[in-house]
């Protein structure tokens, strides 16, 4: 394992019912070209010995330790992996950070989810990765620039009958950042 936290995101289903955001984190056998590096995949149930391990997540907005929504510790943010992918649900704060994306989901203006990571066990086969294992550090709603293509953000009212899709964005890589 290195000492780098890598960040990866994707256009994915989010949905608002009241003053919480659903959907998926993250979806498996979704190819992602990272920059002009290579191409990324995340095998089913890659989150599974995280998700066991009980490690405290948190949910950020664009990555920022210092805009937490809500974390797995304090009962907030609840987590769970099923054959789609990396599900989650969480309780927005009644917070800036909060607020703000509360309205932009409800509008329809996120960009997708993303994920911090180490990889734990990964395969690289010429320019193909596929992440079978990970150290979940945390989940982010990111309102642009997403890597995992192939799936939309929508938002819906607390009835459910309103839905905003946004289409998906290039694939790209937001970055990567050392530990200190």
């Amino acid at each position: 394992m290195n000492n780098q936290i890598e960040r990866r995101a994707l256009p994915i289903e989010v949905r608002t019912d009241g003053r919480r955001l659903e959907g998926y984190a993250a979806t498996f056998n979704t190819e992602a070209r990272i920059g002009e590096r290579f191409i990324e995949t995340i095998a089913p149930n890659a989150f599974a010995a995280s998700l066991n391990k009980g490690n405290d997540i948190l949910a950020l907005v664009d990555h920022d330790p210092s805009k937490m929504l809500a974390r797995t510790r304090s009962g907030s943010l609840r987590l769970s992996q099923d054959s789609r992918g990396l599900a989650f649900d969480l309780d927005i704060p009644d917070t800036q950070a909060g607020r703000d994306i509360l309205a932009l989901a409800t509008r329809g203006d996120l960009g997708g989810m993303s994920f911090g990571f180490n990889a734990i066990e990964d395969e690289m086969i010429g320019d193909k990765r596929e992440l079978r294992s990970v150290e979940l550090i945390e989940i982010s709603v990111v309102q642009a620039f997403p890597a995992y293509d192939g799936t939309i953000v929508n938002a819906r009212s607390r009835d459910g009958k309103f839905a905003y899709p946004v289409s998906a964005y290039m694939a790209r890589t937001l970055k990567i950042m050392e530990l200190s």
